[in-house]
């Protein structure tokens, strides 16, 4: 397998910063209101009203731009993109990406399935098609979780308790064939038999795309949550100690994990099961809530900036979807930004 590196990352933040208290002042005591999933961060970032996926997208890339030029980024032979909220319904956000980064990718790739772990998803994609038929040297990666400012803003979907968990915000990273920040290995597995359990919600019911009243949501219950913790506890640390094992690293020596950022519970027992103190295990949550796909890319550029992680470590990106239909990792030797 040619040897692929992640050469960078770079993020996004929309300005609008949101307190806790902008959905306790309306909150509604609902049957999920005390339900561990549902803690509150202090923070989140929403979406500005005339902001699209593809200016977050945009304004993520900025940051490699800016240490690679333009020409490392329009050069690349590949895009893949994952949005949470796509901009247009039929049509995904990869080629505006594209056309507004001044790139003539021979790929462009929007997908959706990888959810909340399509960053290690994307990284495994861009890898085999960078080796196959038609190889290239570089690919752009971006996720925009664009769904926080625009449907948990709703006027009733905001009483709810999950209303206040998600943030909005983009990632990218830049990859290419090389060894300067290589790819150790990757690990992405589906989990079909629980495929569907992920529901989006309306009262009275109808499709999300059909005219009516009520608000749509996400389709929570009691049992179903306790579903998607015992599945997101157990599915994380499986990938993470699979790729372990393809590198030959014991987890308690991996010297950075960046996970996806869906809630405290998760964060404490996805380091203790891979045996890593918490300062080995950055955490956006209290700033940004549940960024989705964005989650890994954000934290690992914050992570980088506030001086967490230096040349030669390794380190473990990793998380799960939706209701636990997807789980992936992948294991970096971090290069360094030049």
């Amino acid at each position: 397998m040619t040897t692929l590196s992640l050469l960078d990352v770079a993020s996004y933040l929309p300005e609008n910063r949101v307190s806790a208290d902008w959905y306790a002042e309306v909150a509604e005591s609902d049957e999920l209101s005390e339900n561990v999933m549902f803690k509150a961060p202090k923070f989140r970032h929403h979406i500005a009203e005339d902001e699209t996926a593809v200016d977050m997208v945009e304004r993520a890339a900025a940051g490699i731009l800016e240490r690679h030029g333009p020409a490392a980024v329009a050069g690349a032979d590949v895009l893949i993109m994952h949005t949470q909220l796509p901009d247009l319904p039929f049509v995904g956000c990869g080629g505006e990406v594209a056309k507004r980064l001044g790139m003539k990718p021979k790929w462009i790739l929007d997908v959706h399935n990888g959810g909340c772990a399509a960053f290690p998803h994307m990284i495994s994609l861009a890898q085999k098609i960078l080796a196959g038929a038609e190889p290239g040297t570089k690919a752009v990666i971006a996720a925009a979780q664009n769904a926080a400012g625009q449907i948990f803003t709703q006027p009733h979907v905001r009483t709810l308790a999950q209303a206040a968990i998600p943030g909005d915000g983009a990632g990218c990273g830049l990859l290419e064939v090389s060894d300067a920040s290589p790819i150790l290995g990757v690990e992405c597995r589906n989990y079909s038999e629980y495929a569907g359990d992920m529901v989006y919600k309306v009262d009275p019911p109808r499709k999300y795309w059909q005219a009516g009243p009520g608000e749509g949501h996400v389709g929570f219950t009691e049992s179903k949550i306790i579903k998607v913790l015992a599945r997101g506890n157990r599915q994380v640390p499986e990938v993470a100690h699979a790729v372990c094992a393809q590198i030959g690293i014991a987890s308690k020596d991996l010297d950075l994990l960046v996970t996806n950022q869906p809630n405290r519970l998760f964060l404490r027992n996805w380091r203790e099961a891979l045996e890593l103190p918490e300062e080995r295990h950055p955490d956006t949550f209290d700033e940004c809530g549940n960024l989705f796909a964005a989650g890994i890319p954000v934290t690992f550029d914050h992570a980088i900036a506030e001086g967490k992680v230096k040349r030669g470590d390794v380190v473990m990106l990793a998380a799960f979807a939706h209701a636990g239909d997807f789980a992936g990792a992948a294991a970096v030797r971090w290069g360094g930004r030049s």
